[in-house]
């Protein structure tokens, strides 16, 4: 792991549960013959600009195989409803960490230069709060996909708004080669002040209706840096997924 004794503080955080509706057990599935979560530990590990690395889990058996590997982790309540939620508990618990980056236990091949680009906003700038990424969207079809999450960002590339639907939308056809369409990758960089307020925050109606947590950052005034970074993820969410992501596996020799 990179070491940061510049920029002390700087943790990511992978929020694990064993619970999952269509999924259970997901962290500890094998993909290429080692654990998910191990996975996507090892990659955080790999990013510049990070001191640690840690899983915040509320189940023994993602706990132990964390140990097995040498991994860190901590435990935590088995009541949140969100993996913020949970991550502000380990914050709140550990004054040391200041700068903390939330990445999904489910993207076994999560690129280290993604974490690097969500980071760097929260290091350079102290006015920035909050930092995500996003890429260029491919054409209509994909900006159609409700499972893909759009962004539009203002012109000091803070995010305006995020929504499932294809946004912004095209009235004037002529303009449309001018206006770029960008997706949202869900991995998030927050301050330690940033994260314990959203946290402490009630659930929002534009959040509500989009069932997109970041919405309640905006809706409440916490501005989000967007950074441009093309490499997409490749989430496991369903076990179909799990074939998909060992064949990128072996394209990639990860």
């Amino acid at each position: 792991m990179a070491q940061t004794a510049d920029n002390p503080g700087v943790v990511v955080i992978i929020p694990t549960r064993y619970a999952s509706t269509r999924f259970p057990g997901k962290p500890l599935i094998k993909v290429g013959g080692m654990t998910m979560i191990e996975r996507v530990y090892r990659q955080a590990q790999k990013a510049k600009n990070i001191n640690r690395v840690v899983v915040a889990t509320d189940d023994d058996r993602i706990a132990q195989v964390v140990e097995s590997f040498g991994g860190q982790y901590i435990m935590t309540r088995d009541d949140h409803p969100t993996g913020t939620d949970r991550l502000a508990e380990v914050v709140s618990a550990n004054p040391d960490m200041k700068i903390i980056i939330n990445v999904h236990g489910d993207e076994p091949l999560i690129d280290p230069a993604a974490i690097e680009a969500v980071t760097r906003p929260l290091i350079e700038d102290s006015n920035v709060e909050m930092s995500t990424i996003a890429f260029r969207i491919n054409g209509p079809a994909e900006a159609e996909l409700k499972t893909l999450v759009k962004v539009v960002c203002d012109r000091a590339g803070f995010a305006m708004y995020f929504s499932r639907l294809p946004i912004p939308f095209s009235r004037n056809q002529s303009h449309n080669s001018e206006v770029e369409r960008l997706g949202h990758s869900g991995i998030y960089g927050y301050t330690r002040e940033c994260l314990l307020k959203l946290a402490a925050l009630k659930p929002t109606p534009l959040e509500q209706s989009e069932t997109l947590e970041q919405l309640r950052a905006l809706e409440n005034g916490i501005k989000i840096k967007v950074m441009r970074f093309e490499t997409r993820g490749l989430a496991i969410d369903v076990p179909e997924d799990v074939a998909k992501v060992e064949a990128a596996l072996k394209l990639l020799r990860v």
